[in-house]
């Protein structure tokens, strides 16, 4: 059954994607049509290739992964074999290793909210690393749905995946990853999210932990009238590296996208990247969009490489633009709060906390939020920010 899947998906499956980065770019189910990377090319020049290597091959054995499902009444979960209909319909891997990763996979979860179904408590999927691991994921929000799903990443090992969601017409999704791994941890993810007509979404990724954490977010439209509100927040320690990747396919008219990320740097040798990419095609008319990041770095040693690109292919659009800042701590803020006898580094972290309050507090499950808020706290009291940084 593999051999004529994968005898298939060579003949018909092979096409030329959306330009990322204004450069085409081949899309494949098949991982030997993507080439190892060696770290010159546009989307792999910022990834440390060296400690990611083993899921830029095939995984010889995986682990269990650890974890569980909790769903509403109402969902239905299932795992669905690699022929099911309902996978691929709008995802195709644009890299070597999402490409291992959807070929690796055994079989894929698949969670459905029916259609006009307003369900008044979030999905909660937790995975836990134990080893290494190829994952699948596929959510699919019916027409006229209210849903929040949360996606909570602990635990160790290499992970590899692929989450592939579907917001049906006039439907509502709040979804949220968390990248909460234990310091070893390495992980390369791909997040596609369709949104039909008239449907709106909301997405938080939170990234706090791991070795290496390299997620792309990619948002196609199927009619007018779709919103995507996509929010990030990441914090990396010494050492680490957070990589956050988007594109935004407007590709039908009056659609609207917001995009907001903000990153907090501290450590010798903490990096993170995030680049933006937005396209707006000839025929999505009356398209109002627009890119922002923000980076706060807190010592020396830490490097923060923020890339925004958009690329305007009609005249009739309602807004677009995209802005991007790096810097320290605003000395006024700190003034005005020292000022009111808040003593220094407790007004850092309330500088720090007031950073992120607007994204993390989008996070519909409250002890989630408050587990990740705690997260930022003993981030900042680990390396004792409170010192001057000149």
């Amino acid at each position: 059954m593999v051999e004529s899947a994968t005898a298939e998906v060579t003949e018909h499956e092979i096409v030329i994607s959306v330009p990322v980065n204004k450069s085409e770019v081949v899309a494949s189910f098949v991982p030997t049509d993507f080439p190892v990377p060696n770290g010159r090319e546009e989307d792999w020049r910022f990834a440390p290739l060296r400690r990611m290597r083993p899921l830029l091959n095939p995984l010889v054995e995986q682990a269990e992964l650890g974890g569980g499902l909790e769903a509403p009444e109402g969902v239905t979960v299932e795992m669905a074999d690699d022929d099911d209909p309902r996978l691929g319909m709008s995802l195709t891997p644009v890299d070597r290793v999402s490409a291992l990763a959807w070929a690796g996979a055994d079989g894929a979860l698949v969670v459905t909210v029916p259609k006009s179904t307003e369900l008044t408590e979030p999905i909660k999927l937790s995975v836990v690393g134990q080893g290494n691991h190829y994952e699948r994921i596929r959510v699919i929000i019916e027409n006229d749905a209210v849903a929040s799903f949360v996606l909570d990443h602990t635990g160790t090992g290499m992970h590899a995946s692929n989450v592939e969601v579907s917001v049906g017409d006039r439907s509502k999704l709040t979804f949220v990853s968390i990248q909460d791994w234990d310091r070893g941890a390495v992980q390369v993810a791909r997040i596609h999210t369709q949104i039909g007509r008239d449907a709106e979404l909301t997405q938080v990724v939170a990234t706090f932990g791991g070795d290496l954490v390299r997620i792309y977010s990619t948002f196609g439209f199927d009619g007018p009238g779709g919103s995507v509100e996509a929010f990030g927040a990441y914090f990396a320690d010494a050492g680490q590296h957070q990589e956050h990747r988007m594109f935004v396919d407007h590709s039908a008219p009056h659609c609207r996208s917001n995009v907001v990320y903000k990153g907090a740097l501290q450590g010798e040798h903490a990096h993170t990247v995030w680049i933006g990419d937005v396209l707006i095609r000839a025929k999505a008319v009356g398209t109002q969009t627009y890119e922002m990041n923000r980076n706060l770095v807190l010592t020396d040693g830490a490097r923060a490489d923020s890339v925004p690109n958009l690329e305007i292919e009609t005249g009739e659009v309602a807004g677009a633009g995209h802005a991007s800042t790096t810097g320290r701590f605003d000395d006024e803020q700190l003034f005005y709060l020292q000022a009111r006898g808040i003593p220094e580094d407790q007004a850092r972290r309330l500088v720090v906390r007031g950073f992120f309050a607007d994204v993390l507090d989008r996070i519909p499950d409250e002890a989630i939020r408050a587990r990740l808020w705690q997260a930022v706290e003993d981030e900042v009291a680990n390396v004792g920010i409170g010192a001057t940084n000149e």
